[in-house]
């Protein structure tokens, strides 16, 4: 919640707090979140081990924030829908089920990128 007395600055740091507390909920207490994590630890390592490009590096982050960003999207929308209505609702349920379609169009993506970046560097080790 916004306090009137704070200043650009304060507000500012109040903000990040907040954004910093919202990432660490997401890391500890969501699966799905969890699991893009190892998936983003290991693309990682396969970067660094393939030695990949500044380019592709970016790229591959850009991938990998994206999936983590729309999964948060997702959260933060199952959340709000629970605690509007816990109960079943068709409506509800229609919301979630479209909520969880955008982290699954992102690592689809991503999985195209990472296609892209790594399918031609192990077809050289065979």
């Amino acid at each position: 919640m916004k306090n009137p007395n704070d200043g650009f600055l304060r507000g500012r740091i109040r903000s990040l707090k907040f954004a910093l507390r919202g990432m660490w909920l997401l890391m500890t207490t969501e699966d799905s979140i969890k699991a893009q994590l190892c998936i983003a630890i290991f693309a990682t390592i396969l970067g660094f081990y393939f030695d990949i490009s500044n380019v592709e590096w970016m790229i591959q982050f850009l991938a990998i924030g994206l999936v983590l960003v729309a999964e948060a999207a997702n959260t933060a929308i199952e959340e709000i829908a629970d605690f509007i209505h816990p109960e079943y609702h068709k409506k509800i349920g229609l919301i979630k089920d479209i909520a969880a379609g955008a982290p699954s169009f992102a690592a689809f993506i991503s999985l195209i990128v990472a296609g892209f970046i790594y399918i031609p560097r192990i077809n050289l080790l065979f």
